[in-house]
């Protein structure tokens, strides 16, 4: 299935993986009100393993659109933020993995867009960074929450404070992104690859994981383990775990239900 009638600035691929590309090549991919209204859809609704990437060309996505904003108001401003804000949370809640596959530049609401995945793939073409202060500006679709997340506060001051652009290599070496390839085409193979290989496991348990692992983060060790242990007992209530189990005692593959 092909949704791509229903939007004019994305482009849905639902083959084997659903592939999400934003397409705004003469904008290099920016986020308008448009493309962030139009991803807000469709991640409202989204349930299954993905890839997001952006039309091929010299961006992933270059960043908001700053035509757009330049003529905001504050109370427009507050919310265009409110509107990214939205988007990177119902991301980062798809209850299925996704992977950012970036190829060229993305920067402020590109690297946000970004962080928000589950990971993060990337070309050695890649380039990060949240160069907002060099325009009056500060993140604001979540850059200065969750770029501390990855890369560590001390770090992420430095990046937001100087707006200083980070390449591929070193994005790989702070922990921005999981892996470096040649090319748009190795890349973005070795995510449906990755896809390919959690979609053999039980989605109830990857989606539990993820559910885990995105609500204990920030927490106490203590608030984090009973976050933990509650999706642990929920796991129990699955019929993939007891797929699972009979299936590791019998010695034979599992067959989960896809749903």
């Amino acid at each position: 299935m092909d949704n791509t009638a229903e939007y004019s600035t994305l482009r849905i691929d639902n083959d084997d993986i659903v592939t999400v590309t934003v397409t705004r090549p003469e904008a290099r991919n920016a986020l308008s009100r448009q493309v962030l209204t139009e991803l807000r859809h469709f991640l409202s609704t989204a349930a299954t393993p993905m890839i997001l990437t952006g039309a091929p060309g010299p961006a992933f996505v270059a960043g908001a659109d700053i035509r757009e904003m330049a003529a905001m108001t504050p109370d427009e401003g507050t919310e265009f933020g409110r509107l990214g804000q939205d988007v990177m949370n119902l991301l980062e809640a798809v209850p299925a993995p996704v992977i950012a596959c970036v190829d060229g530049y993305a920067l402020g609401g590109g690297c946000e867009l970004a962080m928000a995945a589950d990971f993060v793939y990337a070309t050695s073409k890649a380039v990060f960074g949240q160069p907002e202060v060099q325009l009056g500006l500060i993140p604001g679709f979540g850059g200065c929450v969750r770029l501390q997340r990855l890369v560590g506060p001390g770090r992420a001051r430095e990046l937001i404070y100087t707006g200083r652009k980070v390449d591929a290599a070193e994005a790989l070496r702070i922990g921005l992104v999981n892996e470096v390839f040649d090319t748009r085409a190795e890349m973005l193979t070795a995510a449906r690859t990755s896809l390919a290989t959690i979609a053999a496991n039980s989605p109830a348990a990857v989606a539990l994981c993820k559910n885990a692992v995105n609500a204990a983060r920030g927490e106490n060790i203590h608030t984090g383990l009973e976050v933990e242990l509650a999706a642990f007992r929920e796991a129990f209530t699955t019929p993939d775990m007891r797929t699972g189990t009979a299936a590791f005692l019998a010695k034979r593959k599992p067959v989960f239900n896809r749903g």
